[in-house]
């Protein structure tokens, strides 16, 4: 089948590509850099000729709240309008596992906002929640410093390789649509603070983690439970410590 990967010439949409072509399937990379534009329509009804399935990978340039609002209310809705002309069938959308508990956060408003254009658009759909990703753990150490001190809550957080998460998507796709929501995580479960203080340690990184119960994660706060999936998660395999093993 063709299947038109929004956002597939980043971290999860180029994995994504190359393992739906491995299996036999036409895919597609969809990103202004290949001439497609979500945000201005540009290109949206050549590339979605023929295609069956649409995977949304893509995310805001910018996380400043007005900014990713605009981005995924925009994209998101051009998207669904260009697919239902088209006769798509199955779209399927990443995000993040927590979505609908961190609504204090900008960027998690965003996500719920482009869920729930996709749960009205009335295509058959399925979203996957997954966990923050391995390759993230800087990220969320860089957004958590002040000075040389990185201020994280001690919650459970279960991250996952992008390989994985690509993967998951993948399968999600070539399926029939659960018109519902589908969580993916890794296979260990650690505490935040911990978790960072280790990858900052193998780097070498001399900033300090101090941990703090009200820091803001992503601009809100968590609770213990806050970043990790249900009883019926689907669990990855490739572990954190084996990945990190591999980047030194």
């Amino acid at each position: 089948m063709k299947v038109v990967v929004i956002g597939g010439t980043g971290l999860i949409g180029s994995k994504l590509v190359g393992k739906l072509n491995e299996h036999g399937h036409e895919a597609v990379a969809a990103a202004p850099n290949t001439g497609v534009n979500t945000l201005t329509g540009e290109g949206l009804a050549e590339v979605l000729e023929g295609a069956s399935v649409v995977v949304d990978v893509s995310n805001s340039p910018s996380f400043a709240d007005d900014a990713v609002m605009d981005f995924f209310r925009t994209s998101t809705t051009n998207l669904l309008k260009a697919e239902a002309e088209a006769g798509v069938t199955h779209h399927v959308a990443l995000s993040v596992v927590g979505t609908e508990r961190l609504q204090e956060s900008g960027y998690f408003r965003a996500k719920q906002a482009q869920e729930e254009l996709i749960k009205d658009s009335g295509i058959p759909y399925s979203i996957v929640h997954a966990t923050q990703f391995f390759e993230f753990m800087k990220g969320i150490a860089d957004m958590s410093t002040e000075g040389d001190t990185v201020r994280l809550a001690p919650v459970k957080i279960q991250p996952i390789y992008s390989g994985d998460v690509a993967a998951a998507v993948g399968r999600t796709a070539v399926g029939t649509p659960v018109n519902g929501v589908v969580e993916v995580a890794g296979p260990d479960v650690f505490q935040l603070d911990e978790l960072i203080g280790k990858g900052l340690a193998a780097k070498n990184d001399p900033r300090t983690v101090v941990t703090d119960p009200h820091a803001p994660y992503s601009g809100a706060e968590v609770q213990e439970t806050t970043l990790i999936p249900g009883p019926d998660a689907h669990v990855a395999e490739t572990r954190f410590a084996d990945w990190l093993a591999q980047q030194q």
